[in-house]
């Protein structure tokens, strides 16, 4: 089983049957779907697709949150530098006259002398006069407006609503189509964590925290300890912030990620060229590998899956790359960073015996046994060359574990029990008549033993299988 999972975003290059099955067969862990593009009814559609080609693999559903995009437009405007160019939060315009946005209280937020970057910080405008909801812009370098572009204004306070109207659709519509995660843009603390998921409830959705400018570097570790797994947005973190030192943050958002046994995602660019081409560049490839060498649990694709020319050809390239970075981590024995200076404690205790075990036992397979899932991403965090199997008897977060780096989510129709340990003798039973285990394994089993404790894994036991086969009889 490969270490780094590949999350692929689905779109119009890759949203049929066929493609989906190559993807898969090409190391696609996680699905994902942007919901800033193309309306509620395709992806639905798009979900049932999914599901009927891989029932295992999570969806990610990206919500616009509190991000500033375009709106569809029928007429995308190319401009020189000086040109004029109107903006208006006026949504019933199409791109002709005026280039409508999101955000319907962006003209009140604007002066004459601020700047607004578009797509990525590609384009850049200089606002020369706010006159109702018009925003006059002039030009700074030639280029395209197209639909459904990101806007940015790094150096202006916007005050938007932590939670906008459209999210709750968004958030109603995640939980009706049964989404494992979504992935909220632009946070800033663990209370904007926190709202999201009272919206989402207990059986809603996991978050993704997309840390994206200076407010959610500076609040990084409560948001971390906050959220499920985190995405490094690199394309609104450049423009946002540094471009200079984005580098140096993707490193430090890995490294508290790992103390906080938190799963990361990398995003953006990864594979950029090959929207367009075959074959990737060289900054790419060395892009993705310190990736992996620094404590990615996974890389993602963009428009290289959802509208490139070679969505299976950046999928295989993204796996080949990750395995040879996998495999310089085993042969030097440096599984990515931590300055051991994670939470201390038991969690942190039974988090070192499992990597000390995993190293000096000639394990071959780790089983974990978790109900909540935090064991799994306890043992994920560090990085063992060993597959995990994180078994669970709820089917959501069975699915989830596949974003965890090297771990495979196992279902088992198993009640847990809190007052003895049999639902793990009978979970391992399961995996083993799954086919996921063989007599001759090895197996370090970890779990939460009598969860009135405080719900964290208590539990690590070795077995050869041959032995619970006999001992228990499973023959």
């Amino acid at each position: 089983m490969s270490l780094t999972r590949i999350v692929a975003t689905i779109g119009p290059s890759s949203c049929d049957r066929a493609t989906l099955m190559q993807l898969l067969d090409a190391g696609m862990s996680v699905a994902r779907l942007n919901a800033s593009h193309a309306d509620l009814e395709w992806h639905a559609e798009a979900i049932r697709l999914i599901r009927s080609v891989a029932p295992e693999v999570p969806i990610l559903m990206d919500i616009p949150g509190k991000k500033i995009r375009t709106t569809a437009l029928a007429h995308e405007p190319s401009f020189e530098a000086g040109d004029t160019l109107v903006l208006t939060t006026d949504t019933s315009h199409d791109g002709r006259a005026k280039v409508p946005v999101s955000w319907a209280f962006l003209h009140e937020r604007l002066s004459p002398g601020d700047t607004i970057l578009a797509d990525d910080g590609t384009l850049k405008f200089r606002v020369d006069s706010v006159t109702g909801r018009d925003i006059v812009c002039i030009a700074e370098v030639a280029g395209t407006l197209k639909s459904r572009k990101g806007i940015n204004v790094p150096q202006v306070r916007l005050d938007m609503e932590l939670v906008t109207e459209r999210d709750h659709t968004m958030i109603a519509f995640a939980r009706q189509h049964e989404i494992d995660f979504i992935g909220l843009s632009f946070v800033e603390s663990a209370a904007h964590v926190r709202a999201f998921r009272t919206l989402c409830g207990a059986d809603g959705p996991g978050i993704v925290a997309k840390i994206e400018n200076a407010a959610g570097l500076a609040n990084r570790d409560e948001v971390i300890d906050a959220a499920d797994a985190i995405m490094i947005d690199r394309g609104d973190l450049s423009v946002e912030t540094r471009l200079d030192t984005l580098a140096l943050e993707q490193k430090r958002i890995l490294l508290s990620a790992r103390d906080h046994s938190k799963p990361v995602i990398v995003a953006t660019e990864m594979l950029h060229s090959m929207i367009t081409n075959p074959y990737p560049s060289k900054a790419e490839v060395s892009d993705i590998t310190n990736a992996v060498l620094d404590g990615a649990s996974a890389t993602m694709l963009s428009g290289e899956t959802a509208a490139g020319l070679f969505p299976l050809e950046a999928v295989r390239t993204m796996r080949a790359v990750a395995d040879a970075a996998e495999t310089y981590i085993y042969e030097t024995g440096n599984a990515g960073p931590s300055d051991g200076q994670g939470p201390r404690g038991i969690p942190n205790a039974m988090r070192n015996a499992v990597a000390l075990i995993a190293t000096e036992l000639p394990i071959t397979k780790i089983v974990v046994v978790t109900l909540s899932g935090y064991a799994a991403r306890v043992v994920a965090s560090t990085r063992p060359k060993q597959p995990i199997l994180a078994v669970t008897n709820d089917r959501r977060m069975a699915r989830r574990f596949n974003l965890l780096a090297g771990t495979k989510g196992h279902f088992a129709d198993v009640p847990f029990t809190k007052t003895s340990t049999d639902h793990i003798t009978r979970c391992l039973e399961d995996v083993w008549r799954a086919g996921e285990l063989q007599a001759d394994d090895m197996i370090l089993v970890t779990a939460v033993a009598y969860p009135r404790s405080g719900n964290r894994m208590n539990l690590v036991q070795t077995h050869v299988v041959a032995d619970l086969i006999e001992a228990l009889g499973w023959e």
